[in-house]
């Protein structure tokens, strides 16, 4: 049996904006592990292959485990493919059995398994056209399998996710370094420092309310407080950070301040003071000396987030912090309001009161106001600088990929860029 994870370029997938407009939705995180590793697991699947938007996948090849938008993958074997958006815990559909699909209400595809001699029924010119007949001539199963629908979701998810991962993954005590003095709260049995990670003196580990698991090669510094839930990725650093309950720190991030209950993909910054809460941050992103952002109302009421500048969808939770787009750099005390949406190579500069809840992706914001700043070159050149100090390249793939992310957000910024030349006309007027 082959998995087939799919993410499809349906109005759905702009739910996951801006962290999905340079990853498939399966690298997205909750917990310890992807929303792939997830469906992987469940399944135990050995044969893995993917679906994406065509605009990224030269770019996904780069880094990717399995194959990536290969119509030969959809022939061969025993297919289950299964959109990214389905939650893992919920999928109980056997492997093995009889060709069925199931689709959500607005007709997208959840799952389907083919067995290999109904595979001919189907037209395999286009992952489009497969899909479509697969709906039309296998039959249809009722489904109770959840998904995920935007990514607060996740967010709002992570600390109980954070503990069921911790269980699955089996593994507790310490095989790397734990320099005294230092000190456990909680249960030693929900505490897992693995080899390679580096504990400092004068670290405190709380696992009173969950289990902390800190990955290869992390190192935590003296005067850091971290409270389970929490996982700290591979060679992550933490400096003096109050890393409060609830976060997934991804591979290679440099965190300081206060930091609560976020999802930080990766290779991303926040070395200083600053609060950060209910977030999920993307990669290559730097959060500047005191960038603060807000997660909660001063009326308690629950938070409405913007995904395109204009509507407004409440979240139904009253703590949603910001959601930040990969290659993003924020000035020293920037702060962000409660709800914010910032998109991906986006470039901000503090104005001494929290900015507008809407910033779009390639958006200078300068003076407070959207500008386009020094154009997307600018911005290209500061991704390769930021990706070298971490012995990353960035390639003509990733450019390519990008080139296309900033077409795709064009109306948004240029909608941005006009309101600002707007408000500096009438206040030089």
């Amino acid at each position: 049996m082959r998995l087939i994870l799919l993410d499809c370029h349906i109005p759905a997938r702009e739910n996951f904006y801006p962290l999905a407009f340079s990853r498939p939705i399966w690298e997205l995180r909750c917990g310890m592990t992807t929303l792939g590793e997830k469906l992987v697991a469940k399944v135990g699947a050995r044969d893995v292959a993917g679906f994406l938007p065509e605009y990224m996948a030269d770019a996904y090849r780069e880094s990717a485990a399995w194959p990536v938008n290969q119509l030969s993958a959809l022939g061969g074997d025993d297919l289950l493919l299964i959109d990214a958006r389905v939650k893992a815990e919920t999928f109980d559909v056997p492997t093995a059995g009889p060709s069925q699909v199931a689709v959500d209400a607005q007709g997208n595809l959840l799952f389907a398994r083919i067995v290999r001699e109904d595979l001919g029924k189907l037209n395999g010119d286009s992952l489009e056209a497969f899909l479509a007949s697969a709906r039309q001539v296998l039959p249809t199963a009722a489904s109770e399998t959840a998904v995920w629908n935007y990514t607060w979701d996740l967010i709002l998810a992570n600390p109980e996710q954070l503990a069921k991962d911790f269980a699955a993954a089996g593994r507790s005590g310490v095989e790397g370094v734990v320099e005294e003095p230092a000190a456990v709260r909680g249960s030693r049995s929900d505490v897992f420092i693995a080899a390679g990670a580096r504990l400092h003196p004068m670290v405190v580990i709380d696992a009173e309310h969950g289990p902390v698991y800190i990955d290869e090669g992390a190192q935590v510094h003296p005067f850091t407080r971290i409270e389970g839930p929490c996982y700290v990725g591979q060679k992550s650093i933490l400096l003096g950070t109050k890393c409060r309950e609830g976060n997934s720190i991804g591979p290679m991030c440099r965190l300081g301040g206060e930091v609560e209950e976020s999802i930080i993909q990766g290779y991303s910054s926040k070395y200083h003071d600053g609060f950060l809460g209910h977030a999920y941050v993307g990669e290559w992103v730097n959060l500047g000396a005191l960038t603060t952002n807000s997660d909660l109302k001063n009326d308690y009421t629950t938070v409405a987030v913007s995904l395109d500048g204009k509507n407004s969808i409440d979240t139904g939770s009253r703590k949603v912090g910001s959601l930040i787009g990969d290659h993003t750099k924020t000035s020293i005390g920037t702060l962000l309001n409660t709800g914010a949406y910032v998109g991906s190579m986006a470039l901000l500069a503090a104005t001494g009161k929290p900015l507008p809840k809407f910033i779009p992706s390639f958006a200078w914001f300068l003076e407070g106001v959207v500008t386009k700043g020094f154009g997307k070159r600018a911005l290209y050149e500061t991704a390769r600088t930021a990706m070298g100090r971490r012995q990353r390249q960035w390639t003509p793939a990733q450019q390519a990929m990008w080139d296309e992310i900033f077409r795709l957000t064009e109306g948004p910024r240029m909608e941005a860029v006009r309101k600002g030349r707007r408000a500096l006309r009438q206040q030089s007027a």
